[in-house]
């Protein structure tokens, strides 16, 4: 046990450590150093049996928090997996396409993913309009929705298709602000975003009013899909707390 405690420990900082150095975009690479850190007192607590000298009754409750939190990361990734692959319905009304960095030099190869996809169903569905949605980060160059938009016009969609929401910062902000945009919720719309996040974003628009609303997964980096699978985790807890899935 001690063995596969330092195992996952080593595991943890080294994926840590390559994440940072192929620049994920956010800092949530650091929670698998937090997760090498735990591997490594929980060697620790083998080795010199700590664990006995807890009180009973609290090591009832880490086991039970443990399990609770084991369960609902289940759950929570099972939801992502079974939308990881959704491909929309044809003739939408419009699509929806949530922002992600705008970088110097264009946009991020996760926001390419997501551009990509919309383009192909776009040039499939000619009577579809699209909406780009997201603001300006204090790290980008312009807004989201502006890179967006020059990219699917460079690759040939007509620039009366593609409408553009600018003030968004979070994908609840993304998908309400673009209601706006359209004029309302009463349209099938489809949420063009990464495969592992087609089901956060898929709920929140049914949440915001739209009930016809689908996922349309674009594919993603597999260097980070599991730091993207852990955060996505972390981002459903976050909009079930604030209400934003109910």
């Amino acid at each position: 046990m001690i063995c596969l405690s330092i195992l996952a420990a080593f595991l943890c900082f080294l994926y840590c450590f390559i994440v940072f150095r192929i620049r994920s975009g956010s800092r949530f690479y650091l929670i698998w150093g937090l997760g090498g850190l735990f591997f490594i007192g929980l060697a620790l607590m083998i080795k010199f049996d700590l664990w006995s000298q807890f009180p009973l009754l609290l090591r009832r409750v880490i086991c039970g928090v443990l399990f609770v939190g084991i369960l609902a990361f289940v759950v929570a990734e099972g939801c992502i997996f079974a939308h990881y692959r959704d491909a929309g319905r044809p003739d939408l009304d419009y699509i929806i396409v949530l922002g992600a960095q705008m970088k110097p030099a264009g946009p991020s190869i996760v926001l390419k993913f997501r551009l990509d996809a919309a383009y192909e169903y776009l040039v499939e569905n000619e009577n579809t309009i699209c909406v780009v949605s997201g603001g300006q980060g204090a790290n980008e160059p312009c807004t989201e929705a502006q890179g967006m938009y020059d990219y699917l016009v460079e690759k040939g969609i007509a620039p009366e298709r593609i409408l553009m929401e600018d003030k968004s910062t979070d994908t609840s902000e993304n998908i309400a602000f673009s209601a706006e945009i359209i004029g309302g919720t009463d349209y099938d719309v489809g949420i063009v975003t990464n495969n592992f996040h087609v089901f956060r974003g898929m709920m929140l628009a049914r949440h915001a009013g739209f009930e016809n609303a689908c996922g349309i997964s674009a594919r993603s980096n597999i260097y980070f899909q599991p730091n993207n699978l852990v955060r996505e985790f972390f981002g459903i807890l976050k909009d079930l707390v604030c209400g934003n899935l109910l």
